[in-house]
């Protein structure tokens, strides 16, 4: 066959027989990597399998409270909105009373002022009385220039307020279209999560569903610190009534929960307003050092405290961990801590 080849080739000039001899080259180099069997590239194993799934969790959770903050901001300018319009209304209708005061006063005068006043007064069977109604008259007009004034302040009051409630308005909208966009993008990344979980062999998953779920909800030595105030000591008390509940994103209680969702809820049962997201929860009282936490003070994870847990003692946090895992207590130093803020 290659003596065949180099006399069918001998007939061609140097350049086209460079040309065939390279295209067979990589023929030949195209089918032998053809030929590879489809398991030469390296597949994932089941550890990196479990470091995707933790990252996507984390991702999850970054876009969870994107959400939060979304839909925090959505609600504040739905009731905006709400008082803008009725702020609209009632300003609409106090034009409308002031147009028709100031409609019967025109009248008045137009029905009283038909003739010239000297000749009024001339012609007039009753002089005092035509005096009388004319100081009226003159009244009556001074009042009405001072009402059209109010009127002109008041619908130029209304105009801006209504501008106002249109800017509120798309402000709105672009708030609801943020949240929509952050719940599709958690929505993805749970999705690909439990894709890559469900790709594990059953041994593995079993483990890491054990690893989620068992042995962290059992009480451990919390030690005998004292909570820092009593309100902390009540949002203790509410947190450890979580344990076991469901983490479920964007929730904030009773029955699920994600991270910030927990600490607010806690604290909302020790009549502690917290902000919604785990970023502004880090500012909602005093920073300390994390060698100095007591129990019930939040402990924020990550650079961009995308996490948030509440400090029991002893080196333990309670914490909503991600979907799949339900409220549990966990090491204090689990992941990277940012702050330590004591409420």
């Amino acid at each position: 066959m290659g003596s065949h080849r180099r006399l069918a080739l001998s007939g061609l000039d140097r350049s086209t027989r460079v040309t065939i001899l390279s295209a067979a080259a990589a023929a030949t180099a195209a089918a032998a990597l053809g030929a590879a069997p489809a398991g030469a590239a390296p597949q994932d194993t089941p550890a990196t399998t479990k470091a995707t799934v933790d990252r996507l969790f984390e991702q999850a959770e970054k876009a969870t409270e994107s959400y939060n903050k979304a839909d925090e901001r959505a609600d504040t300018l739905r009731e905006q909105v709400a008082q803008a319009k009725d702020s609209v209304a009632r300003g609409q209708e106090r034009i409308n009373t002031m147009r028709g005061a100031l409609g019967s006063l025109a009248g008045a005068q137009y029905r009283s002022g038909g003739i010239d006043p000297s000749l009024a007064l001339l012609l007039s069977s009753d002089p005092d009385g035509y005096l009388d109604k004319a100081a009226a008259l003159d009244r009556i007009g001074a009042r009405q220039a001072g009402e059209l004034t109010d009127l002109q302040k008041a619908q130029r009051s209304l105009a801006q307020e209504r501008t106002e409630a249109g800017h509120k308005l798309a402000d709105l909208e672009k708030s609801r279209t943020a949240v929509a966009r952050h719940k599709r993008t958690v929505e993805h990344k749970l999705a690909k999560a439990r894709k890559l979980l469900n790709s594990l062999p059953s041994q593995d998953r079993a483990a890491y569903d054990r690893a989620s779920r068992s042995g962290r909800g059992d009480m451990p030595d919390l030690g005998s610190a004292a909570p820092s105030s009593p309100r902390a000591a009540a949002a203790i008390a509410a947190a450890r009534s979580a344990i076991g509940r469901p983490y479920v994103w964007g929730a904030n209680g009773p029955s699920g929960f994600d991270c910030s969702g927990l600490t607010q809820w806690s604290y909302a049962q020790a009549g502690v307003g917290l902000p919604r997201t785990s970023q502004a929860q880090r500012y909602a009282g005093r920073q300390v050092p994390l060698s100095q936490a007591q129990p019930g003070d939040l402990v924020a994870y990550r650079d961009d405290a995308s996490h948030i847990g509440m400090y029991m003692g002893n080196g333990q946090v309670v914490h909503a961990p991600y979907p799949g895992a339900a409220v549990r207590y966990d090491p204090v130093g689990m992941m990277p801590v940012s702050s330590v803020t004591r409420i």
